[in-house]
């Protein structure tokens, strides 16, 4: 699925970035891409369909590799657990264990509220865990703290920083 333009907005001096959401239910990303929007949120939003896709996309291979579909690294991944191909917690596993992926943010936005999902994924090393609301309005409220809290509160790291001495 081709991304959508960066999302603008004059009003908050929020600083812009990717945003990568990894979801197979084309439903839950334009809700979740409505709801970004709706939060006012400046930011560059991409998408991939499954774990599979999604690692392709984080290391340059396939149709994302020199010359094919632009990947620009991601401030912060949206991952949803129940894909096809590979799942989010496979993906996850693989993202925070890669020395040049580990630093990006991975919020699991997931249907699931099991108590083994939560605890396996933050044991992953998952940097926060939400359980997709179901409705949009709750989505959107959602959407709006996960902005306020990921763009407006924490210090993320910068792109190509170096390891610490």
């Amino acid at each position: 699925m081709r991304s959508p333009a960066p999302m603008s907005d004059t009003f908050t001096g929020r600083r812009s970035i990717t945003i990568l959401m990894a979801d197979d239910d084309d439903d839950d990303r334009v809700l979740t891409a409505d709801a970004l929007r709706q939060s006012r949120l400046i930011n560059d939003l991409r998408f991939v369909v499954d774990g599979e896709d999604l690692m392709h996309y984080l290391r340059g291979q396939g149709a994302y590799a020199e010359g094919g579909i632009p990947a620009p690294r991601p401030g912060l991944i949206l991952l949803d657990l129940n894909m096809p191909k590979k799942d989010g917690r496979e993906a996850l596993g693989e993202i925070k264990t890669d020395p040049d992926l580990r630093r990006i943010p991975v919020v699991v936005l997931t249907t699931s509220r099991a108590e083994e999902d939560i605890v396996r994924t933050y044991d992953l090393g998952v940097n926060s865990f939400v359980s997709k609301p179901v409705t949009f309005d709750e989505l959107a409220s959602a959407m709006q703290r996960l902005a306020c809290y990921w763009f407006d509160l924490v210090e993320l790291p910068q792109e190509g920083g170096d390891e610490p001495v």
